[in-house]
């Protein structure tokens, strides 16, 4: 007997990616070997969005090679595991401006101290951020396959 499909819908992955919380992102380093590091993020226009410091290792490797693999998964028992891996090309953006706005959406989805989950003014997030937004690059991630499944949908068999 066959297995039962369990990839997700295209609407199930945009829902998928847009309640997650934590990104996998895979990048090559000079050494050839896989540089893993967790991420928070967005799901913007249907495309993974991340930030980090320009120097930090994962936007050198993109710099060189924009060859990225991110995932997010979630579930604690293998009836509930579930998750989407993106294959793709970085593309980096250096904008103070994108970047400090991409600051401000990331905040409004993560609790940036113990407790606090809200939306930052413009001002706030300048007051937060802004000093230190031109040292960041943007990451976007154009995907090139787009893996998913969801063991959920086995309904407890295997």
């Amino acid at each position: 007997m066959a297995r039962k499909d369990i990839t997700m819908t295209d609407e199930e992955i945009h829902e998928f990616l847009a309640n997650g919380h934590t990104l996998q992102v895979a990048t090559i380093g000079s050494d050839g070997f896989p540089h893993l590091a967790p991420m928070w993020y967005r799901f913007e226009d249907g495309k993974i969005v991340f930030r980090s410091f320009t120097k930090s290792q994962k936007v050198v490797n993109l710099m060189r090679n924009p060859n990225i693999t991110v995932l997010v998964e979630e579930g604690k028992s293998y009836d509930q595991l579930r998750g989407v891996m993106i294959k793709g090309t970085a593309t980096l953006i250096t904008d103070r401006d994108y970047v400090l706005g991409l600051y401000g959406r990331v905040s409004s989805d993560y609790e940036m101290v113990a407790g606090v989950r809200r939306d930052f003014t413009p001002e706030e997030v300048e007051a937060m951020f802004g000093r230190i937004a031109e040292k960041n690059t943007a990451v976007v991630v154009e995907p090139v396959k787009v893996m998913s499944w969801d063991h959920r949908k086995l309904g407890g068999a295997y």
